[in-house]
């Protein structure tokens, strides 16, 4: 089935809780203890773990769970060349964003091997038949590591750096038939004061590019939590000048607060809803889906909505994501049959 036959679309927004088994290999990996076929074995049974529980849950779009990748974008910038990685400013105490140090580069940022978001595709797109979506971090935020005032002077040139990088990328797997490219950018969030400039970036990223495109802002989730004031507000309506079709908000930790926006400004783009709280280990209900959905609906016509969590679900634990994921599925079905006058 393809995706535009699906009343009300459900999705991932991208990463997926990393099993077990898996975080005990990294350390293994980290060790050196593992050789190359086996690392690339590992990976391969990863993805693959993440797309079997999306399936078992009955998720229409799904990802393939950014299984490769290391906290989101830290990885990335072991594939871009010329960059010193500095010490992070506090390394005790609670989990923070500022626990994480800064890259330093020494020479125009590049990446002459690519961001490997095309081999994850070219991987997953084998071992699933259901449409698949592609994610990738943002130019903004992705330059939000790397250290400002040496090559680069602040972070808007950084991000242009990287836009350059991201959407060759982008083409590369667009040619290899991605049908659906999201890009990540809670830092949008972050820095609220800067709309017009963000709507500029994103679509210089974008440019050219023959696929639906996904923007996802959220309020950060690293180890679980939010940084910066919650509120999308800021970002309206200047954001929806931004050449997406598909805008990715997350609305479940917040008790829908901001869900009117979508009719304060009337748009014809998609608004794919969060309405599972990836930083609760409260199991939602599929009526507790139902509720949240059924409250979207008053502000988003039904063939403009879909589904997701709020964020991804690297920071969750394996059972839990696979129980709310199979909640949100089953609280969408309740509100489809609502909509369509049939039973399940």
């Amino acid at each position: 089935m393809k995706e535009t036959d699906i009343l009300i679309p459900t999705s991932t927004i991208g990463s997926y809780a990393p099993p077990s088994w898996l975080c005990v290999t990294l350390e293994a990996i980290g060790r050196g203890e593992l050789g190359e076929t086996d690392i690339n074995e590992t990976f391969d049974d990863a993805v693959r773990t993440a797309i079997a529980d999306q399936e078992r849950a009955g998720v229409d779009i799904i990802t393939e769970g950014e299984m490769r990748r290391q906290d989101f974008v830290l990885g990335f910038y072991e594939r871009l060349t010329g960059l010193e990685q500095m010490p992070a400013p506090r390394t005790l105490g609670p989990d923070g964003h500022d626990q994480r140090g800064k890259w330093l580069p020494s020479v125009p940022l590049a990446a002459p091997d690519g961001l490997g978001i095309l081999p994850e595709f070219e991987f997953a797109k084998n071992e699933t038949t259901k449409p698949l979506k592609v994610t990738c971090p943002g130019p903004f935020t992705l330059s939000g590591r790397i250290q400002t005032g040496g090559i680069y002077k602040e972070r808007l040139e950084v991000a242009y750096a990287c836009a350059e990088i991201i959407n060759t990328e982008l083409r590369q797997l667009v040619a290899a038939g991605a049908e659906f490219i999201q890009l990540d950018e809670p830092s949008y969030a972050v820095y609220p004061d800067r709309p017009q400039e963000f709507v500029k970036l994103f679509n210089h990223t974008v440019a050219d590019l023959s696929a639906k495109i996904g923007l996802h802002i959220c309020f950060g989730n690293y180890r679980g939590r939010a940084v910066g004031k919650r509120s999308y507000r800021p970002l309206f309506p200047h954001i929806l000048e931004a050449e997406f079709d598909q805008l990715a908000l997350e609305f479940a930790n917040r008790e829908m607060a901001e869900i009117a926006l979508w009719s304060e400004f009337p748009n014809d783009k998609e608004l794919a809803a969060g309405l599972i709280d990836v930083k609760n280990y409260y199991v939602e209900s599929p009526e507790d889906v139902a509720a949240l959905l059924r409250e979207a609906l008053k502000h988003v016509r039904p063939e403009k909505l879909a589904i997701t969590p709020d964020c991804g679900f690297s920071q969750t634990a394996r059972w839990a994501a696979a129980a709310k994921l199979k909640a949100m599925v089953a609280g969408t079905e309740i509100v489809r049959h609502e909509l369509t006058g049939t039973t399940s």
